[in-house]
């Protein structure tokens, strides 16, 4: 199998591309794979240093909004696997247009491209946050989309797309919605490489409103395994919820960051709630389970154990990237 990985330099996507080609992802053992990449803020080449001398891996820099740049690079590919996407929900709020234009305009093109080129898959993946907010709990594949943040807006944007070319086109799609990721290669912009650099640096961190709002957490390499799955196995045409299991409040995450990093409440700085800001979100997995036989494997503890210690092990990684970002 020959896939297409556009965002495959950021977070979520490179580590996909280093466990297939590293062999982690069942099923997926023999997979080439070309990632497609802008080249943004958040996307670093630094990402794929471990596979970029892969036979089965290749590089393309190229953005999802130029057709003229897919039509150069998807021919002779068999699938594709969709993370480009701006992601950041406080960015959003103070700028939605390149959101709308790379998440909407981009996924489109994208399908525009599968669909000329006979791609036999295109697996978009999306997010939990397409849903809006949840008191108590879970949504379901078949809740109604009602995003909050210009961010989610745009993703529910794109996957009506490409529930739009499933229908019209007959293109075999399949799109997943996931819940909080957490993992190594995380953009030091997002709250857990966030709060951990900055109090690796002896720095506070910024806690949003009473600290109150609660995610479900999930390990990018469980992420990745339910990824591969639906790759594989996920019905034509369906969604999939992908998560993790462990519910906390940000004040909670934020305590196991304190004590993983030595630092005291003095660290907290409560600031202004974000604009439009979810209280709460909580996926059920009961389709993607059943279905496909997903679980996750990773223990939270010792997962953000050894998220804490990679970060404090690869300064060289986060360090030139948290200076050139405005967080």
């Amino acid at each position: 199998m020959k896939l297409f990985v556009t965002g495959g330099a950021g977070f979520i996507g490179s580590n996909f591309v280093r466990m297939a080609l590293n062999g982690e992802l069942p099923g997926l053992e023999d997979a080439s794979i070309t990632v497609f990449d802008a080249l943004t803020y958040s996307g670093t080449l630094t990402n794929l240093t471990s596979v970029e001398d892969n036979p089965r891996f290749s590089f393309i820099q190229g953005d999802i909004r130029d057709g003229k740049a897919l039509e150069a690079a998807l021919p002779g590919h068999d699938a594709i696997v969709h993370f480009a996407a701006e992601s950041h929900v406080d960015r959003s709020v103070s700028d939605a247009g390149i959101f709308v234009e790379t998440n909407v305009l981009g996924t489109q093109k994208l399908l525009e491209a599968a669909k000329a080129h006979g791609i036999s898959r295109f697996v978009h993946i999306s997010t939990d946050e397409v849903y809006g907010s949840i008191d108590e709990g879970e949504w379901s594949e078949e809740e109604p989309l009602l995003p909050n943040s210009p961010y989610a807006a745009s993703k529910a944007g794109s996957d009506l797309m490409v529930r739009a070319y499933h229908r019209t086109h007959g293109l075999d799609t399949v799109t997943t919605r996931c819940s909080n990721n957490y993992g190594t290669h995380h953009f030091p912009e997002k709250v857990i490489p966030l709060f951990v650099t900055n109090l690796l640096d002896g720095l506070p961190v910024p806690l949003y409103g009473d600290g109150g709002n609660q995610r479900d957490w999930l390990h990018v390499a469980d992420h990745c395994r339910g990824i591969a799955l639906v790759l594989q196995k996920g019905r034509s045409g369906e969604i999939y919820n992908i998560g993790g299991g462990t519910e906390l409040s940000n004040r909670e995450l934020t305590d196991l960051l304190l004590h993983a990093t030595g630092r005291d409440e003095s660290f907290v700085n409560y600031v202004d709630d974000r604009l439009g800001h979810d209280r709460r979100y909580c996926v059920d997995i009961g389709k993607i389970s059943t279905e496909l036989g997903y679980a996750p494997q990773v223990n939270f503890q010792d997962g953000l154990a050894a998220v804490v210690q990679w970060y404090q092990e690869n300064r060289a990684w986060w360090e030139p990237l948290k200076a050139r970002s405005t967080i």
